[in-house]
């Protein structure tokens, strides 16, 4: 049993020990586990459930150069060469109440320079996940609320070039709303950063289900291709394959549909005009906005028949027997038609050489994913394990003198102030990610920076340990190897050669 609040201000009058990793203190009875999973009471001794997580490095090619990598084992303490491992924050524990120095301070030398890299698992309530979604399928209009089991989780923001983007998480879902719609934002957060699937609606709009890595269901469809590029793009991309071959080519798009004859790509090959009339807000020359409205149809319209977005032919200058090709900007969708003697356009089947243009844009396309960003800012309370003078740290890290890593992969840090970062979940280690249930997110984050830069911003040096003490005996560690698409943390900042 757990015990978020004392029984009284005596403290548990019975073999329960209070756990300080978060601010909800549990009380927990010897054999269980506090509420957020993760420490626990065994024999009166309060341990992390999970392993300390150390890095090895691993060489392109060759794998790990250290032989125990990959294995599951527990780390025996053993070191190969410092710079192969690195420690991460996954299981390192948290400064809380927050005037302690960080978990581990660790010293290594890397090309000749003394480097400190500074871990702990810091407690986000200023944290949650930008998703980008592989499709043209209209998700829902922008600021759309998304949910999760019914409750309000985040809003769809501003599309990007071929994928629908969302927001979910920020401390007014965790902290601002109900009980329930706290713990749901929380659950929700937390399975996406540890990369598992979960299922979101969207108000007026489209039910998903994402997974980091993985490729969307978009109403219950699996996506395959993310498009390559707007109607307009893929007519300048392609119009050299269809130049000789088809009179017209239509590439039917939500937000610019393009049209061949028209189009500068067109006129530069000689291509005729045909007459085509097109339903929508004309642009430039053989481009064209709102054919449709945003829907989960052709290139992201709510059209089934691509012939909806198409007026009369002119019969100044149609002819019957014209050609055309209708397309979506994935390959997905397409059909081929014949004017007939009114001039009409009759379906035909594909020609051989026009099958080869459909299968060069679908060629063309990247395989649809749901990327999942964590994005958190790591506030003052975080920063003072780090250094008694918070605002130096913040100063080092704009000034790339010191690395934020998280998990150790690799971190974009916003410009301004703070230190606000975001991470690809899909590059850090499996289930890095934690909760506490007040609720927040926890998150692991390492700064690593020469140690004598860390001397001049005012850091614990005290804390300082040398990787080589890192070892057993000591709570439990296991060694992964490094993701094969991060750099190695240790590589060294701009700032190791200016100390050097």
């Amino acid at each position: 049993m757990t015990d978020p609040q004392p029984p009284s201000p005596a403290g548990p009058p019975d073999d329960r020990i209070r756990c300080d990793a978060c601010p909800v203190m549990c009380f927990i009875r010897p054999g269980q586990a506090g509420a957020c999973d993760r420490y626990a009471n065994q024999a009166g001794e309060l341990i992390r459930v999970d392993p300390h997580v150390v890095l090895e490095r691993t060489i392109a090619g060759r794998g790990s150069i250290v032989p125990f990598a990959g294995s599951g084992r527990e780390w025996d303490g053993r070191v190969v060469g410092e710079p192969a491992v690195f420690v991460t924050a996954i299981g390192a524990g948290t400064t809380y109440p927050d005037y302690k120095p960080a978990p581990f301070i660790v010293s290594s030398e890397v090309d000749g320079v003394d480097m400190v890299t500074v871990v702990t698992e810091g407690i986000f309530s200023y944290c949650g996940v930008k998703v980008k979604i592989d499709t043209d399928r209209h998700l829902g209009p922008e600021r759309a609320t998304v949910r999760a089991a019914g409750e309000a989780v985040g809003h769809v923001t501003t599309g990007e070039y071929g994928s629908q983007m969302l927001s979910l998480g920020g401390v007014h879902h965790l902290t601002g709303g109900s009980k329930k719609e706290g713990r749901v934002a929380c659950e929700t957060l937390l399975a996406l950063c540890n990369g598992q699937e979960v299922e979101l609606a969207v108000d007026e709009g489209a039910t998903l289900r994402v997974q980091a890595g993985r490729p969307p269901l978009v109403n219950g469809h699996r996506e395959e291709r993310m498009r390559v590029g707007c109607g307009s793009a893929t007519i300048g991309m392609f119009a050299k394959q269809w130049d000789g071959r088809v009179d017209e080519v239509v590439v039917v798009d939500d937000h610019i549909t393009g049209v061949l004859s028209e189009h500068q790509a067109g006129k530069v090959l000689g291509i005729r005009e045909t007459g085509i009339k097109i339903r929508g807000r004309r642009s430039t020359p053989g481009r064209y906005f709102q054919v449709a409205q945003p829907g989960t149809g052709w290139g992201g319209t709510d059209i089934s028949d691509p012939l909806a977005i198409l007026g009369p032919f002119d019969p100044k200058v149609a002819r019957p027997g014209l050609t055309l090709l209708m397309i979506s900007t994935t390959g997905e969708q397409h059909a081929f038609y014949r004017l007939d003697e009114a001039l009409r356009p009759v379906e035909c089947d594909l020609p051989a050489d026009l099958r080869r243009s459909v299968d060069l844009i679908e060629e063309n396309c990247e395989p649809a994913l749901a990327t999942v960003l964590f994005m958190g800012g790591a506030g003052g309370s975080l920063r003072a394990g780090v250094t008694e003078n918070p605002v130096r740290l913040t100063r080092s890290v704009k000034e790339a003198l010191t690395v934020v890593t998280c998990g150790g992969a690799p971190t974009y840090v916003w410009p301004g102030g703070g230190i606000t970062f975001m991470v690809d979940v899909s590059r850090v280690p499996p289930n890095a990610f934690g909760y506490v249930p007040t609720p927040a997110l926890v998150a692991p984050i390492e700064f690593s920076l020469p140690l004598r830069d860390y001397e001049a911003l005012g850091g614990h040096v005290g804390e300082v340990r040398r990787l080589s003490e890192v070892r057993a005996p000591g709570p439990p560690r296991r060694a992964l190897p490094q993701h094969e698409d991060n750099p190695w943390p240790l590589a060294g900042p701009p700032g190791a050669r200016r100390s050097a």
